[in-house]
């Protein structure tokens, strides 16, 4: 990657990042600052209140990454940087849950996500954006990381009202960073492979083994977000770990997670075994889930079952995006990545509201049996699906054609050995292609492009 590259793609990660921060800070802490507001001993309105961010972010996503491409990226980022940064004021200074729900609801509409893809694709080459991509979704892990360890002691220290001041603050610099860091791409247009298109939708959502990984990332986060609701108090009442020092648990568990996870990723990618590596997790978060179920009443418990938790957790975390990235067709790569992303913030709205709902109605062990039940059918869901092939996206930059030229470039180039599928698209100037990971003719597609170059 260029200088160029390398300071884009770093600067879109951060910011990336920080949207995530929204939402990650407030959840390990949440359950249980609110409860010390008007109505917080309503946890069903704390549900409420924790989850409005991600329905307003699955209804904006999707629109807000498409209003980009006709009136630019950075309006659009910039508006929804001052958004989260106006719903993170008006949530510090709310002094019941209806107005803390107003204000993530605020920050949740703020969705650029879709916006920050698509302006990471203005400023990155076609050989170079996996890795950039990449480079995203390693913060977004990170943040997730971070903050589930420094956030009780930060909300012990600051408080939750102090999580959102910072909130606010750090959107309020990310402006800056976007104005003086981030450049400005010399030419902005559409890219399947990073973003929603209207008239691919419908392939998306009619695809089966789409639909199965969509129903498994809304059912991973539903069951995450639910989790959240019961667990700080778990970790209060029954485990008696005062709400600063919560970090203990945090860090050994997600350390035991990622190191845990790194060889199963490497199994699944290198031996062509993703999909019995990803029912296994999937299995494994079943037991979990039904572990919490059975026994989540001393900090001993607690732990060993949070352990297998987020093993399974960071597994399916990191082979779902592949999963996308070898089913979807490689035109609507962006698009099935697009629904994906919003169908995994409707997860947080619905595991939210339904875990708060459960909790005040009947405890802990509703709450653990309704994420029990989501993951139960996600394993079923499972067992349908399709082995992937063990492919991978090649993308290369070509000169102005025709369509025709394009349709006839992209039928050579899907006759070389290795090539699963090959799609020329003129206007965007790039050819997209899925080829196996050993084996295949690069020799002869770098061939076919420069004889097309020439």
């Amino acid at each position: 990657m260029s200088p160029f590259e390398l300071r884009a793609s770093a600067g879109l990660a951060g910011l990336y990042a920080l949207r995530m921060l929204g939402m990650f800070l407030v959840l390990p802490v949440f359950a249980l600052y609110a409860s010390q507001l008007p109505g917080g001993d309503n946890h069903a309105l704390v549900g409420m209140a924790l989850g409005a961010y991600g329905l307003t972010q699955a209804l904006l996503q999707l629109p807000l990454g498409m209003l980009s491409d006709h009136i630019g990226r950075k309006p659009v980022i910039y508006a929804g940087l001052a958004l989260l940064a106006v719903g993170s004021v008006v949530a510090a200074c709310a002094q019941d849950l209806l107005w803390i729900t107003i204000g993530r609801a605020m920050q949740g509409a703020g969705a650029i996500s879709a916006a920050i893809t698509a302006l990471l694709a203005d400023l990155t080459r076609e050989e170079n954006r996996t890795k950039a991509m990449a480079m995203v979704g390693g913060s977004i892990g990170l943040t997730f990381a971070v903050s589930l360890v420094a956030a009780p002691a930060l909300a012990a220290s600051i408080g939750l009202s102090g999580i959102f001041w910072l909130t606010a603050a750090l959107a309020v610099a990310a402006i800056f960073g976007v104005w003086q860091i981030i450049p400005d791409p010399s030419r902005s247009r559409f890219h399947s492979d990073a973003e929603a298109n209207p008239k691919r939708l419908g392939a998306v959502l009619r695809d089966p083994q789409l639909l199965r990984l969509n129903y498994g990332v809304f059912a991973l986060h539903a069951a995450q977000m639910a989790l959240f609701v019961t667990l700080p108090l778990a970790l209060v009442n029954s485990a008696g770990l005062a709400s600063g020092e919560h970090w203990k648990v945090y860090l050994p568990v997600m350390a035991i997670g990622f190191v845990l996870m790194v060889p199963a990723v490497i199994v699944a990618e290198t031996r062509n075994k993703l999909k019995p590596v990803f029912i296994g997790a999937v299995a494994l978060m079943l037991l979990a889930q039904l572990g919490m179920a059975a026994q989540f009443d001393t900090l001993t418990r607690i732990l060993v079952w949070l352990g297998v938790y987020f093993i399974a957790f960071n597994i399916l975390e990191a082979t779902q995006p592949s999963l996308i990235s070898k089913i979807a067709p490689a035109d609507a790569k962006g698009t099935a990545m697009g629904v994906y992303n919003t169908t995994q913030s409707l997860g947080f709205f619905v595991g939210s509201v339904a875990g708060g709902w459960l909790y005040h109605q009947g405890g802990v062990l509703p709450v653990h049996l309704f994420c029990a039940a989501l993951i139960g059918l996600w394993l079923l869901v499972t067992l349908g699906l399709r082995p992937p092939l063990p492919v991978r996206t090649m993308m290369y930059h070509i000169d102005d054609m025709s369509t025709e030229a394009a349709a006839d470039l992209a039928r050579r180039l899907s006759l070389l050995p290795g090539v699963k599928e090959a799609v020329v698209i003129a206007a965007e100037g790039v050819a997209y292609l899925k080829v196996l990971r050993e084996g295949w003719d690069e020799a002869g597609a770098q061939a076919l492009l420069a004889e097309q170059a020439a």
